[in-house]
């Protein structure tokens, strides 16, 4: 009866567990989903594999005389130690299928009665037991589907995370050089002031100047550089976030990054079918989708298990031993029993009324991904649209506007037809647009990069509002 049993077991089902015992079960479609990136990624799981990446990062930035983007974020997806991590609730939950694809352990239990018995040498009778859970046996199929579609989820999970960090360590690199483009910017207008400063002095002391316009010179100087000395504290700060990113330390943080941002493209992004690519690629959607699936799954589990909730079957034998005329006779006998709590106090409402609204609770979520998936296409777009158009206007008028007003501006100067405070506002203004146009052209890398994320996700940086009503940020003593 027993060996039957155990025949039974083995034959009860045929699927296995061999594709998720694999250490990197499920990356390949990670990296599926994560191609639009053209990036490598690794799934870092031995010493070999942590020196070859580590290797291969240290290649990287060595190969770069300043670092780029693209180098950054692939730096960052083989380096960001978060990323492993999350990496490694994908090897969870191929572990968790793995396990639903196993039968549950059979009990068993062995025991000997009447040891020592007179007349016996060891024992009077030996019993054997063999419990096996049904319920699980009968529900172990939509178990093992339920358990796949938790590790779809995790494998889109693990992409999202992928490309979070990427849209993440590409905003890092960008406000970092957009950081270093303003230091470097005012550090060639501290030199101007400075010199004019240095200038006002001399004509001080021969009598040539005022000491009012004196002050205005030494007053605009010391309020530039308190300026640059509060943009090289934000370069530095942005550089520390990107370092962050890319999960570098010691000697590796003395990379150099570009003196400015590239220039605006000549082309842009053209569709008119935002939405709809948004709605076929975005990771974070297909995840709500597998959360409705998974709901749904465990809503018909828990339909399986409502009334019974605790079903076994007992196979046992009972072999007696007895002396009779100098000889010991054995007498086997076998028994069966059906186990099973009877549903008389929970008849398992109440957790059908909790799949019930677990699954109207990942629809309705689903509902309002979509929704919000449109929306975040549509702003994305405008943003990016409209801050090139920006850009494009401090660039080719705002600058070069501010520059010829500041050249006439020194010529009336030096003619004597203009005063010191007309000629250092105009050179406060011109100042003023170079750094609106380093922060235009900053919003612009910004929005491209959020467009990418709003297409396949990746999570938002500064909301298209947010960019739309920050204020922008004046040189001293603007006006």
């Amino acid at each position: 009866m027993i060996g039957g049993m155990v025949v039974l077991l083995m034959l009860a089902g045929c699927t296995t567990g061999a594709e998720f015992s694999v250490k990197d079960a499920g990356f390949d479609k990670v990296k599926d989903k994560t191609s639009v990136l053209s990036k490598e990624t690794v799934w870092v799981q031995s010493r070999a594999q942590a020196e070859k990446t580590e290797a291969r990062v240290k290649t990287l930035l060595a190969a770069s005389k300043t670092l780029d983007a693209e180098t950054a974020v692939q730096i960052a997806l083989l380096n960001n130690k978060g990323l492993q991590a999350a990496y490694a609730d994908l090897g969870d939950a191929g572990a968790d299928v793995w396990q639903s694809t196993m039968f549950v352990n059979p009990t068993v239990s062995v025991g000997l009665t009447g040891i020592g018995t007179p007349g016996l040498e060891a024992y009077r009778a030996i019993e054997g037991i063999l419990a096996v859970n049904l319920l699980a046996l009968a529900t172990r199929e939509k178990t093992i589907k339920a358990a796949k579609v938790r590790f779809e989820q995790a494998q889109l999970n693990a992409a999202l995370k992928t490309l979070e960090l990427a849209a993440s360590t590409r905003r890092a690199w960008i406000n970092a050089v957009a950081a270093r483009e303003s230091v470097v910017q005012l550090g060639q207008a501290q030199v101007a002031t400075d010199a004019a400063s240095e200038l006002a002095q001399e004509l001080g002391k021969a009598g040539s100047m005022t000491k009012a316009s004196q002050a205005r010179e030494h007053a605009f100087n010391a309020e530039l550089a308190g300026q640059a000395a509060q943009a090289r504290l934000a370069e530095r700060l942005a550089k520390e976030e990107l370092t962050r990113m890319m999960g570098l330390w010691g000697n590796d943080v003395a990379y150099k990054l570009p003196n400015r941002l590239p220039s605006l493209p000549k082309k842009l992004i053209t569709t008119n079918v935002i939405e709809a690519l948004a709605l076929a690629n975005r990771v974070d959607l297909q995840i709500a989708k597998l959360e409705l699936e998974a709901n749904a799954r465990t809503y018909g589990l828990t339909e399986a298990t409502r009334f019974v909730t605790d079903l076994e079957i007992v196979a046992g034998f009972e072999t007696e031993r007895e002396r009779e005329d100098g000889k010991i006779k054995k007498e086997t006998t076998h028994s069966k029993e059906l186990e099973f709590v009877i549903p008389i106090f929970d008849s398992g409402k109440a957790r059908l009324r909790k799949a019930e609204l677990a699954y109207m609770r990942a629809a309705n979520q689903l509902a309002e991904k979509a929704v919000n998936v449109r929306s975040e296409s549509r702003s994305a777009y405008e943003a990016y649209r409209s801050s090139h158009d920006i850009a494009r206007l401090y660039r080719n008028s705002l600058v070069p506007l501010r520059t010829t007003i500041e050249q006439q501006s020194l010529l009336t100067y030096n003619g004597m037809i203009t005063n010191t405070f007309e000629l250092l506002a105009d050179t406060r203004d011109k100042i003023n647009a170079q750094q609106l146009a380093i922060n235009a052209k900053r919003d612009f890398w910004l929005a491209a990069a959020n467009l990418t994320t709003a297409i396949y996700g990746g999570g938002a940086g500064t909301a298209p509002a947010e960019i739309a009503s920050a204020a922008p940020s004046s040189a001293p003593g603007g006006h």
